[in-house]
């Protein structure tokens, strides 16, 4: 029988994942408070699709860098750097708000420097992992990683609602205390078995992220699948207008709305872990896609907040089988000496997906209004489902997530 917690038997995954939870914390406590500062301040969408852009260029500006950065250095170094630069950017946005200069250029030149970091954690938090467990672990410790991603989702903007309505400041100065706290627990992991690229830097060691992805149609169509529903159906951003605008129901009823997918995604992973995906894997992940859009547009439309919820619960459950599937793929699949750099690539793509979506869609609700934009976006993300079928017809073949370096993957 399958131990559910057979990852936890090794004590630098434990440091990792509460490290990781903590990191994931602090983002939330910070990205619930930014935004609803922000649009409280303006009452300006448009800034709210500032707020994911100015996060998700330095991933693209720098992708060519952070995956070589995590494969030729310490993937623990890196990931303390990032943290101290999170712990950096969520002081100086408390500084700004303590002394009343909550500025929107300032707040978003923070972000900007804030996104860096998260292009350089992104792929060695992803890519640390397999370096800390036994194979045959991985999949679990995949597992219980989302599921502490997805906790933290929940209770991030919940909790940092509850603080922000005691006093404005308190979400940031909470975030720094999760960061600190997240640094020791990194940096106190010992140093792990990594397979380092000594090769000198050469422009196709550098891409060979992009070309190892382009190889792998799977790995391919998984990603892009998820790049382009999530880029198309996004609704984070506009949640903040909802909040206030469609559904009226203040800052508290923004943390609900926020935690919502949270909710979902761990339902799902829960279901997953229990009853794991054996078979037709990939035609599983299709139609949950498909799900995905039907559910957005469903909150997209509603003006009653009980069934604005119950939807974007069911946006994270269905988005969670994308998420799990991918990422069991994508890491069991890749060679651990370019791990990094096909992880810096996988990080656009959730990039563009996630903050790239959200400044989709605050500047298309700028001007369409946020109705449209949220229920336009869950129709196009069915639409993306149904070309996937036919663009990466390896996609819905694959039967099982079987490590394809091992023996044959399953795809017919």
């Amino acid at each position: 029988m399958t131990d559910r917690f057979s990852a936890f038997r090794h004590s630098s995954y434990r440091r990792y994942l509460l490290s990781r939870f903590l990191t994931s914390l602090g983002f939330q406590f910070v990205s619930v408070a930014v935004a609803w500062q922000m649009y409280d301040v303006t009452r300006d969408p448009a800034l709210l699709g500032w707020i994911g852009l100015v996060q998700f260029l330095p991933a693209v500006a720098l992708v060519l860098v952070t995956g070589n950065v995590a494969d030729r250095l310490g993937r623990r170094l890196v990931m303390a750097c990032s943290a101290l630069l999170f712990l950096t950017c969520a002081a100086s946005i408390l500084y700004l708000v303590l002394n009343d200069r909550f500025d929107p250029v300032l707040i978003l030149a923070i972000l900007t420097l804030f996104g860096t970091a998260r292009a350089f954690y992104g792929p060695a938090s992803s890519s640390l992992v397999v370096n800390i467990v036994p194979r045959e672990d991985f999949p679990n410790a995949v597992g219980w990683v989302t599921s502490s991603w997805q906790v933290a989702t929940i209770a991030g903007p919940v909790g940092g609602s509850l603080l922000y309505g005691l006093a404005p400041h308190i979400p940031y100065a909470t975030a720094v205390c999760a960061y600190a706290v997240a640094i020791l627990l990194i940096v106190s992991i010992p140093k792990p078995n990594q397979q380092v690229s000594r090769e000198r830097p050469t422009m196709a060691s550098v891409l060979g992220g992009f070309g190892y992805i382009w190889k792998q149609k799977i790995v391919l169509g998984a990603i892009s699948l998820d790049l382009f529903a999530v880029l198309l159906g996004g609704a984070v951003a506009l949640m903040p207008v909802y909040a206030r605008d469609v559904l009226d129901v203040g800052e508290i009823g923004l943390g609900l709305l926020r935690a919502a997918p949270g909710i979902g995604a761990v339902i799902a992973i829960v279901l997953i872990t229990a009853f794991p995906i054996r078979d037709h894997a990939g035609v599983i992940l299709l139609i949950f896609v498909a799900l995905f859009g039907l559910a957005t547009a469903v909150f997209g439309a509603s003006t009653i907040a009980w069934l604005s919820i119950l939807a974007l619960i069911c946006v994270g459950g269905f988005d969670m089988v994308s998420v799990y599937v991918r990422e069991i793929i994508l890491q069991l699949w890749t060679p651990d000496e370019v791990r990094g750099r096909v992880n810096a690539v996988n990080s656009i793509f959730v990039g563009a997906s996630n903050e790239l979506g959200e400044t989709r869609a605050g500047f298309m609700a700028a001007i369409a209004g946020p109705v449209v934009t949220v229920v336009g976006g869950g129709l196009a993300a069915i639409g993306v489902a149904a070309a996937s079928t036919f663009i990466f017809p390896q996609l819905r073949r694959i039967r099982t997530l079987d490590d394809q370096r091992d023996q044959k993957a399953k795809v017919f």
